[in-house]
């Protein structure tokens, strides 16, 4: 090309230049959007993904999530208890359920035990269950095994809702109750278990509702389950 020609094209492309500089950021960006995540105990800080659109995400309970898993409630399936008996969770039919992934070291676990233990005794007669299932997959807090897990929380914490088979609640080899759970209560980025101590409450036709982070005590859900039990 002649350097004529070639000058003639410059005005074009610093006009072209100057009108992308005039974008909204969030459109001049969106070709190459990404947030960096914070620190997890997991270890995917740093992982990167295409950045969308944050709205607040809390659900009234009552309301069952519009999801993939839709068409199956948590009667569907079958969990082994802490002594290997399988117990089929439509034995649960018709009350209202908070599932926790529990753990005998973590530093929520006085509290958690404590406070679930409290809203057990005080609900258990009006159509309440706690579903408690071990994990080890955060700090390797849950190390023991069954039994002694099932001493920990009967022993130091009177524990008397049901606690079931140590579980994975992420990874490969999720316990499908979980992969449901999840499916059902998915948060932003996704369906991981952040740690110890994730609560899951489900209505009376085994619909998972709400879910909470592992800080909420349960305390501060017992609003929650009186709507439900009352509903």
């Amino acid at each position: 090309m002649a350097p004529a020609a070639f000058t003639s094209l410059l005005p074009a492309a610093a006009s072209a230049s100057a009108a992308a500089s005039r974008l909204p950021s969030a459109a001049a960006g969106a070709a190459a959007s990404f947030v960096r995540l914070p620190h997890h105990p997991m270890g995917w800080a740093g992982a990167s993904v295409t950045a969308a659109p944050r709205t607040a995400r809390r659900r009234a309970p009552g309301v069952a999530y519009a999801t993939a898993a839709t068409d199956k409630s948590i009667y569907d399936y079958t969990v082994k208890d802490i002594d290997g008996k399988d117990v089929p969770l439509k034995k649960f039919k018709n009350k209202v359920l908070l599932i926790v992934n529990v753990a005998s070291q973590c530093g929520l676990t006085t509290a958690n035990y404590t406070e679930l233990s409290h809203i057990y005794e005080k609900y258990k007669t009006q159509g309440f269950e706690i579903l408690a299932f071990p994990c080890n997959q955060f700090g390797a807090q849950e190390p023991g095994s069954n039994s002694q897990i099932k001493q920990f929380a009967c022993t130091r914490f009177k524990a008397e809702f049901p606690i079931f088979d140590k579980v994975d609640v992420n990874g490969p080899n999720t316990a499908p109750i979980y992969k449901f759970l999840k499916s059902s209560a998915g948060g932003f980025l996704g369906d991981l278990v952040k740690w110890n101590f994730e609560k899951f409450l489900v209505d009376k036709n085994g619909k998972v509702v709400e879910r909470y982070p592992p800080t909420t005590s349960p305390f501060q859900i017992e609003k929650d389950i009186q709507k439900l039990i009352a509903a």
